[in-house]
């Protein structure tokens, strides 16, 4: 449930709160042992509320609570196009097969269709009630197509007519004939004409050019102050008997429509067919994917709802009313008009004055470790360490692995110089990061095409690892700088998401780094043992086990026993019913869970804290603490706690020996625990309650705590 105090937003003390607690839903939270966990999916839908909590919040700046809406509905997308998908397959498995499942599985995609029906309930009031008001006291005006003046209806259509018309095709709808493929997640107009004369009627739809055009169009000014937007949406609609003008209707109604489709990656098993191509054929199948969603503007007439519905093959769950626009997700990228208080500030990446006096980084890593820390700290350092390498007369070889690359990546140009240079530069290329198949599929071939050794990743497997080998030849002997990071090597998303990265010539962490690029490319994971590292499928979820059990051996004998654990997402049973186990041992728990957390916390967790911070950065780094009676350990990865990324990814997690960067770590973490602003509570109830001041205790928001500490350390 959404709440939202005085405190934090007084403009909405009275808003209807979005109520997704599984207490009134007869969904059987999942069981495991003794233990019964939270439902993931409502658990996810939760996460997603919390991002709308952001775009409620009157605190944040305005045009960030716009993108905010736009985020919630990118996620809620996804959410459809990923989990609802795999629900509904497993439902018609189970109903082919007859089990009594799958009953089960229609409750639970009720109670995610009522969660959802509320959250865009509540979604429709923020933006109608709360932002368009709120943006129009700051001179912000969206506008629809009729409450322009003469001067921008003259200005729209001459737009129109230059830019939107040449891109319009529309689909002629008639009774006896199958609609053509519509697009996933592309919105379009449903339009209904009629002829009030001889009341003949005929349906249409038009996919609106978002992607080629943009969504807003912005008007010429006509007042001081003033900014007046309109979507393109409500231009095709104000023109619409221009698009038509050669058939003879008087009468027309648009109203928007969308659908989402099944985005799963169906891969053949036939061995003999490279993951390459069978990536590509998926693809290409995925824009025939089976409907998961369709959602509508609420007033569409109904003989054209129930015409769409029919040839769709929309079933009740699958149907969402709406309002009258859809794909928010375009509001991320609202036009940035008005003056800086309508943003965030986002401070530059604080510099290392090391790093910048060195004339080779190479040299810095190999006298010490390094650890870098996102957003508050460059990523360009990441850069620099590949370019440098590039030329490097030393440097004759570098491994990485590549999960989601940046569109124009310095990453990828970085590996093709050093291909160009001689160096031997071996990726290992994951083509399945999902929704980035098709970019990762043109930088491997690019890659492979300018010499580079492309590994198209493992069958069954995702490489989901963020390493880097850099070899090199010094005298006599050879030494191996290694990258093991957080987040992906990306440096546009490096501007948004906190992520660590460890830099370090250490030997014993090069070996096992090096036989983890040796593991996926000759993959028999259970022939491979690692000492120093976590790596999944081998070992991680043991090594995690293995620290808590540490811990509670530790409480049994009054020692200090602590574990900090903060990942994106706690879902995989055996690390969750030893987390609770620890808790129960006296072992004090600290939870900083970003995402999906289906540990069912209430009062009798007496040992337990679980926090989820939603801020202007997204909290993407898994970071593990434990006590170890007084002489703390630390660990970075790329693995959350999550069945998939134990037991079907290549995860690395590397131990911070050093203790200047583990200082580093756990005030990161303290700060983070500290966080009394933007810090909700995760209990069982998922109601997402803000964390509080204690009285007399000042005010802390994390993010911006760290970006001054970041600022200031070196």
């Amino acid at each position: 449930m959404i709440k939202k105090s005085s405190a934090s937003n007084p403009k909405v003390k009275n808003a209807t709160p979005v109520k997704i607690s599984t207490a009134k839903r007869k969904v059987a939270p999942h069981k495991a042992g003794q233990v019964r966990f939270l439902d993931r999916e409502l658990s996810w839908l939760a996460f997603n509320a919390r991002v709308l909590q952001e775009a409620a919040d009157a605190k944040v700046p305005l045009l960030e609570r716009v993108k905010f809406l736009g985020i919630f509905s990118n996620n809620l997308d996804e959410f459809f196009r990923v989990r609802v998908a795999s629900i509904r397959r497993l439902l018609k498995i189970k109903k082919a097969a007859g089990f009594k499942e799958a009953r089960n599985i229609k409750t639970e995609l009720e109670a995610i269709r009522e969660t959802v029906l509320q959250q865009q309930e509540e979604f429709q009031r923020i933006y109608s009630k709360e932002l368009i008001p709120a943006m129009a006291s700051k001179g912000i005006f969206i506008v629809n197509e009729n409450q322009l003046t003469e001067q921008e209806e003259e200005s729209v259509r001459e737009y129109f007519t230059s830019e939107v018309s040449g891109r319009l095709n529309p689909l002629m709808l008639q009774h006896g004939k199958d609609i053509p493929m519509l697009k996933d997640g592309a919105i379009y107009l449903a339009v209904k004409m009629q002829n009030r004369a001889s009341f003949n009627i005929q349906f249409a739809l038009v996919l609106i050019p978002a992607r080629q055009l943009g969504r807003f169009y912005i008007l010429p000014k006509s007042k001081e102050n003033s900014i007046r937007i309109i979507l393109l949406d409500d231009i095709i609609r104000l023109c619409l008997p221009q698009l038509f003008s050669s058939l003879d209707f008087d009468t027309f109604q648009a109203n928007t429509i969308k659908i989402t489709r099944d985005a799963e990656l169906d891969l053949d098993n036939e061995v003999a067919v490279p993951l390459l191509e069978k990536v590509e054929k998926s693809l290409k199948q995925r824009k025939t994917g089976v409907p998961t969603r369709f959602v509508y503007d609420e007033e569409i007439p109904a003989d054209l709802l129930e015409f769409l519905k029919r040839k769709l093959r929309i079933d009740k769950d699958g149907s969402i009313p709406g309002g009258r626009y859809h794909n928010f997700r375009d509001f991320i990228g609202f036009p940035k008009v008005g003056d800086a208080t309508l943003r965030y500030n986002k401070p530059e990446p604080a510099r290392i004055a090391e790093i910048d006096k060195a004339k080779s980084m190479l040299n810095v890593i190999s006298k010490h470790d390094l650890l870098l820390s996102y957003p508050y700290q460059s990523f360009d350092y990441v850069i620099r360490l590949l370019r440098e390498a590039a030329i490097d007369p030393s440097v004759f070889a570098i491994k990485i692995s590549l999960y989601r690359l940046a569109e124009n990546s310095s990453i990828a140009e970085a590996l093709i110089n050093a291909v160009q240079n001689g160096k031997q530069v071996t990726v290992v290329m994951e083509l399945r990061a999902r929704f980035m198949e098709e970019h990762n599929i043109f930088w491997a071939n690019r890659l492979k095409e300018e010499g580079a050794n492309v590994i198209y990743g493992i069958p069954d497997f995702k490489v989901h690892s963020k390493l880097i080998v850099v070899s090199r030849r010094l005298g006599f002997e050879t030494e191996h700088i290694v990258h093991i990071g957080t987040g992906n090597f990306n440096e546009e998303t490096a501007r948004l998401y906190c992520d660590h990265s460890l830099l370090t010539a250490k030997k014993r962490i090069a070996a096992e780094c090096l036989k983890v690029f040796d593991m996926i490319q000759n993959f028999k994971p259970e022939k491979y043992s690692f000492k120093t590292l976590w790596v999944s499928p081998v070992n991680t979820r043991n090594q995690f086990i293995a620290k808590l059990n540490i811990e509670m051996k530790n409480a049994a004998k009054g020692k200090p026993a602590r574990a900090i654990i903060k990942v994106n997402s706690l879902v995989d049973d055996v690390c969750m019913e030893s987390v609770l186990k620890a808790a129960d041992k006296g072992v004090q728990i600290d939870l900083i869970i970003r995402g999906i957390c289906c540990l069912p916390l209430n009062s009798s967790h007496k040992n337990i804290r679980a926090v989820s911070i939603i801020d202007k950065y997204l909290e993407h780094a898994r970071i593990f603490y434990f006590e170890n009676a007084g002489d703390p350990e630390l660990f970075i990865g790329s693995a959350d706690l999550m069945q998939r990324n134990l037991q079907a990814r290549v995860e690395v997690t590397v131990p911070v020996a050093d203790k200047n960067l583990k200082r580093q770590l756990i005030q990161v973490l303290e700060t983070q625990l500290a966080d009394n602003v933007k810090a909700r509570i995760l209990d069982e109830k998922m109601q997402n309650e803000l964390k509080k001041p204690e009285k007399g205790k000042p005010a802390i928001r994390s993010q911006m705590l760290l970006h001054s500490q970041f600022a200031t350390s070196h």
